[in-house]
């Protein structure tokens, strides 16, 4: 990279890329058991998934925030926030802490914070990094509410090296919502995957247009009587957990957590990921340690 150019940051969402390439291969059954009887499926997938977007898009710095546990501030907030989630599969669990060994023998920071979710160490370290241009690898649209002048969100899309990469500029040509009403557009319609309801009966369309409208929750809510009947009745009778939707539906970007720019330099040690690549006994990923991919 010249030097003279600003620095750039990938931050990388473990789980989401670790859970896609777990489910990929785990539906027909190939959860590449090494000869230490360790399935190494999901880890396979992640390390192609990570060098082929360091590859692609060069950035001078990288780091993998992770989930702790289940256990966060949201959880404490509403106690079903997540709770239809199942069990993780029996063959993923001894690859959580493995990958981790992987991320650390390509040279690359581990960061999580007990207590809160990998996006939120996420929202935190890419509002810290001033200094560098931050793109955010993940597959989960949450994440989009952080996009702002400096901040890029890249989105893996079906099948390896498959990317849509959304700024201020297309993200708004393709929503026609600023990132930051993102939270509010959730805290309306709820989150299914995360388990919290928002408003029941209020849909995407609806609570798009509202926004569009009125711009965020407090505008609607001061304008409640300019709305049709229905809408103001339901609004109305779900108040409380259209707030606490909200608080559900925003990242925090100030845990307690700090990153030098530094620590996170990529610069991979091709003995020592190598090394870990054959204890673990990963096939065909050799080619992705060619240090000219990520020059």
């Amino acid at each position: 990279m010249n030097t003279n150019e600003k620095p750039s940051i990938m931050l990388v969402d473990g789980m989401a890329l670790l859970f896609r390439a777990f489910y990929a291969t785990a539906v027909s059954g190939q959860f590449m058991i090494n000869s230490k009887g360790i399935p190494t499926n999901a880890m396979h997938g992640f390390v192609k998934h990570f060098l082929t977007a360091v590859s692609t898009f060069k950035p001078s710095h990288v780091a993998v925030c992770w989930d702790m546990g289940s256990k966060t501030f949201r959880t404490e907030m509403f106690q079903a926030y997540k709770a239809n989630r199942s069990e993780p599969p029996v063959e993923l669990l001894p690859q959580f802490d493995l990958v981790k060994e992987v991320v650390d023998s390509l040279n690359v920071p581990n960061i999580g914070l007990a207590g809160f979710e990998a996006d939120d160490c996420i929202g935190t370290i890419a509002k810290q990094s001033k200094d560098a241009s931050v793109y955010i690898l993940t597959g989960d649209q949450d994440i989009l509410q952080l996009i702002d002048d400096n901040i890029s969100v890249i989105l893996l899309k079906k099948g390896y090296g498959n990317y849509q990469v959304y700024n201020e500029e297309n993200f708004l040509a393709e929503k026609g919502i600023r990132p930051r009403q993102m939270i509010d557009l959730k805290a309306l319609m709820g989150d299914p995957s995360d388990n919290y309801p928002g408003v029941k009966g209020i849909g995407e369309k609806t609570a798009l247009k509202l926004l569009k409208e009125f711009e965020h929750v407090e505008g609607i809510i001061s304008n409640l009587d300019q709305l049709p009947k229905g809408q103001k009745t339901k609004i109305e009778q779900d108040l409380e957990m259209l707030y606490l939707s909200r608080k559900l539906a925003e990242i925090k970007c100030d845990v307690p957590i700090e990153m030098n720019l530094d620590q996170a330099f990529f610069q991979l040690d091709m003995d020592k990921a190598t090394s870990k690549f054959a204890e673990l006994e990963f096939r065909g990923l050799s080619k992705f340690l060619s240090i000219e991919q990520y020059a």
